[in-house]
């Protein structure tokens, strides 16, 4: 393995989205969202999945994101965190609805505005770029009960507004902006991704591709609008990513393998290339999707973002025979279990490689500058007698995949950044839980909301410090 070497000005940092770390769900006059009504628990993956229809809170649950890990009242401590480990970029999201809380007004809210500028300055102060998901799994809940969310056209205008008012109220404090995280995850997870709920009898194929549909377009039009107004906005989007590997040399399975991956890029294939695909016309036409296309839609997609940003936390497997029994369910999206791979607590695929792999699939489909915005292990992390909090299994994972990534910078791909997820311990967007922690800061918080917030460095914030003060060249544990 060659020496890792990062470019100069590579930007380093972390990510939280403001759903799973926020709290304070109705301060400020913010509305109700999508990921508001998804309970920890039993019932939380037919909710996510737009199975169980839940568009009233229930006194007999428990919803992890209205309290989170109160980022809304401790972000000025949680930034100076950051800043001491070293951080030149910080991701996070802007909850659409602290700024349109039913997400259909005219006017904005002027206490949520408030807030994220005072955020974003708080960035500024340490020299901090922050970079900004418009849409991170949350839908304001209006939206949904009255329009029925992206299934509905009238939803490229909301979001239109709402995203120009964003780039008007932060313009010269944000540069970096993401439209929709993990888009491709409408298609695997519908209500957190994309506000859907089923109705029976319908096609959810149909529901789903055009919601998709509607979002593209939206997409399309904000990046044309952030650029209009200022030519700085760099606009990109965003992909669950992780390459399909064949199960075998079998040609079904490397089929498959190729049509996993073609799923997984439809959208990105759009927004990149700024036209759907040679192959979506089979691809709607063997699901039973017929996509309603106003005549402007061509042109508008054609505003294609300047770079592709992605998550990276597992490779997938893919065979002929794969079905609901042989996948893997731990994850949304389905995948065989490879046997040549190790394994999370969870049962995610550890696989430094498959990031390189994927970066340099992605750069010679796209041509565009990569972002990797997101990256980690969700492992459990005990405090020791001491008080120390020694997550070497997390160093270890961040390094082979620093490694990875500097690899593929040496193969000539164009990185502009890295933020790992969860740089503070959050609330889990899969499984609702506080124990599967990612970050260099614990939060001392457990899954049914007790505990007293605080927050305590383990080894991986020193370690990380080390990392972004020699710009990637010292991976060597403490």
């Amino acid at each position: 393995m060659s020496e890792v070497t990062f470019p100069e000005g590579f930007l380093w940092g972390g990510a939280l989205a403001a759903n799973q770390s926020e709290g304070s769900y109705l301060a400020g006059g913010k509305g109700l969202t999508t990921v508001d009504m998804i309970p920890h628990g039993a019932h939380r993956m037919p909710v996510k999945l737009g199975q169980e229809k839940r568009f009233e809170l229930r006194s007999d649950e428990y919803y992890p994101s209205h309290d989170a890990i109160d980022f809304y009242r401790r972000y000025k401590d949680d930034i100076a965190l950051m800043a001491e480990m070293g951080f030149t970029v910080f991701r996070t999201s802007i909850a659409w609805s602290r700024i349109y809380p039913q997400g259909d007004e005219l006017t904005p809210n002027a206490e949520g505005i408030a807030f994220y500028r005072s955020l974003f300055e708080e960035c500024q102060k340490y020299g901090i770029t922050p970079l900004v998901t418009l849409c991170h799994f949350d839908v304001p809940m209006h939206l949904v009960t009255e329009y029925g969310s992206w299934r509905n056209r009238k939803m490229i205008e909301f979001f239109s507004r709402y995203a120009r008012t964003c780039f008007e109220e932060f313009n010269g404090l944000v540069k970096y902006w993401l439209t929709f995280n993990e888009i491709n995850i409408l298609l695997h997870s519908p209500f957190s991704g994309a506000g859907l709920v089923f109705e029976p009898g319908e096609n959810p194929e149909q529901v789903k591709y055009q919601a998709a549909h509607h979002e593209l377009v939206a997409s399309a039009l904000v990046t044309k609008i952030a650029h209009e107004i200022n030519p700085e906005n760099q606009v990109g989007c965003m992909l669950a990513g992780g390459n399909f590997y064949p199960w075998s040399c079998k040609p079904e399975d490397v089929w498959a393998a190729l049509e996993k991956d073609r799923e997984n890029l439809f959208f990105i294939d759009v927004q990149a290339r700024g036209a759907y695909p040679s192959y979506a016309a089979r691809v709607f036409r063997e699901k039973g999707v017929e996509i309603a296309m106003e005549a402007e839609d061509a042109a508008t997609l054609r505003h294609t973002v300047d770079f592709v940003s992605f998550s990276y936390y597992a490779s997938r497997c893919a065979s002929a025979e794969m079905n609901e029994q042989n996948s893997s369910a731990a994850n949304v999206v389905k995948s065989l279990t490879n046997p040549h791979v190790k394994r999370s607590d969870w049962g995610w695929g550890i696989d430094p490689l498959g990031l390189r792999i994927t970066m340099n699939m992605m750069y010679d489909r796209y041509q565009k500058p990569l972002f990797l915005v997101e990256n980690g292990l969700g492992a459990h992390d005990k405090i020791n007698a001491d008080g120390e909090i020694n997550d070497d299994y997390r160093i270890s994972y961040l390094k082979e995949h620093i490694q990875a990534m500097g690899e593929a910078i040496a193969d000539g791909i164009p990185l502009i950044g890295y933020t790992t997820w969860g740089c503070i311990d959050l609330v889990a967007a899969s499984t609702g839980e506080m124990s599967k922690r990612y970050g260099f800061v614990y939060v001392d918080r457990d899954d049914k909301g007790n505990g007293s917030l605080e927050r305590i460095r383990k080894k991986s914030f020193w370690w990380y410090k080390q990392v972004i003060a020699s710009n990637g060249r010292n991976l060597e544990a403490l």
